[in-house]
């Protein structure tokens, strides 16, 4: 029986999972050695060490979480309970939050930083995916099956951007945008949702002109992204807004199609002070080359695609919207960072998935793929257990 619900979970998936992991876990050692000494005044393996734990407890997580049947998060008392802790967090990080890289975001327990805006990506997903997988005999009507949830979204979106941290905002209305339009709704009522979101959008913005607190928006910091995307090699953009970005370019210039070899990279020496979070797949371009860059998107690209081809195959709709977000949230930090530190897209200081220094992270991802096996499990046993059935109807 054990061997049997081993074999229903979604071993590409998995593999491709675990080989992310620890060959980001090697890359985090590589890239961040000079920053932990340099900076920190740490020994160089500080984040190894730091990345290796959060790693041990996500993947006890993630097995936790392809055990756990996935239909208990459909409870009202749970999502009541989820959302409210999250809500409560947020609310909390303006009275004890930690700041770090202009944002008051994190949450020092102990030794290490907890970030609630990270939880509530899962959050979301889980709480709409839910929603919406009850209502589709009423997924059409925007007052009873969209308003309430679209509300719990803006609420927990609001208080990630005051903090200010409008890139994870950002991610999670992308997120909840590809639940929505996964959710069965027709294109009538996703056009009537997609005016009401620009009727609120521009009000919203409005208010800020009204009240004055347009510079406070739109600082120099954020303008510097756009104009330092432009002309990063400009000699007085280099020097400034487009330091970042003309150093992640150089990175990738240098390391060619084979690298300069691991270990190797120049840029991690104060060039990239992010070097092992926001700007990591650049030092994997400098070290090992167009192969290691091609290696980490392929394989990030393969986990987007195989959660939405499960997705399509799932026959419960509170199960196929989870693997939708899920798949959604991971290709779209995938998205959002490739394209930052190429050049592509304004830096936005996303972290790559599983690749990336962060603890936070590293748990919502790795308990995200535990909830992603365990819809597949239970929809393959019920895919199993109705072919069983048949074979047996049929006449001999």
């Amino acid at each position: 029986m054990l061997k049997k619900v081993f074999k229903s979970y979604d071993f590409p998936i998995f593999i491709t999972v675990v080989l992310l992991c620890l060959f980001g876990l090697v890359m985090v050692y590589s890239s961040s050695m000079v920053t932990a000494v340099a900076r920190y005044g740490e020994e160089m393996d500080f984040f190894y060490q730091k990345q290796k734990t959060a790693m041990i407890l996500a993947f006890f997580l993630m097995l936790v979480a392809m055990i756990i049947p996935y239909k208990l998060y459909q409870q009202k008392k749970i999502l009541m309970l989820m959302m409210s802790g999250i809500i409560g967090f947020l609310f909390l990080i303006f009275f004890i939050g930690h700041t770090a890289g202009g944002a008051q975001s994190w949450i020092n327990v102990g030794t290490r930083a907890i970030q609630p805006g990270e939880f509530s990506k899962l959050a979301i997903i889980i709480y709409l995916a839910a929603i919406f997988g009850k209502r589709q005999h009423i997924i059409n009507s925007i007052d009873k099956a969209v308003v309430p949830p679209i509300t719990m979204l803006l609420i927990i979106c609001a208080l990630i951007a005051i903090q200010p941290d409008f890139g994870t905002a950002f991610i999670i209305l992308l997120i909840a945008a590809s639940i929505i339009i996964a959710s069965g709704m027709s294109m009538k009522s996703l056009g009537k949702l997609l005016g009401i979101s620009l009727i609120v959008a521009a009000i919203i913005s409005l208010a800020i002109l009204i009240s004055g607190n347009f510079s406070e928006v739109v600082s120099k910091e954020r303008v510097s992204r756009f104009t330092g995307l432009q002309t990063p090699f400009d000699p007085e953009t280099i020097k400034d807004e487009g330091f970042h970005l003309a150093n992640s370019l150089i990175a990738f210039g240098s390391g060619g199609v084979t690298g300069l070899g691991l270990g190797d990279s120049v840029q991690k020496y104060g060039y990239l002070p992010e070097s092992h979070t926001d700007f990591i797949l650049a030092i994997i371009g400098e070290e090992l080359g167009l192969f290691g860059v091609v290696f980490v998107l392929g394989a990030l690209g393969f986990i987007v695609l195989r959660g939405f081809v499960l997705a399509a195959r799932c026959p419960d709709p509170f199960g196929s919207l989870l693997m939708v977000g899920i798949s959604s949230m991971i290709g779209i930090q995938v998205f959002i960072n490739a394209g930052g530190v190429s050049g592509l897209i304004p830096i936005t200081g996303i972290t790559l998935p599983f690749i990336s220094y962060g603890g936070s992270s590293l748990l919502i991802l790795m308990i995200s793929i535990g909830i992603l096996q365990n819809v597949v499990m239970r929809s393959n046993r019920l895919a199993e257990k109705k072919m069983q059935v048949k074979e047996k109807n049929i006449p001999m």
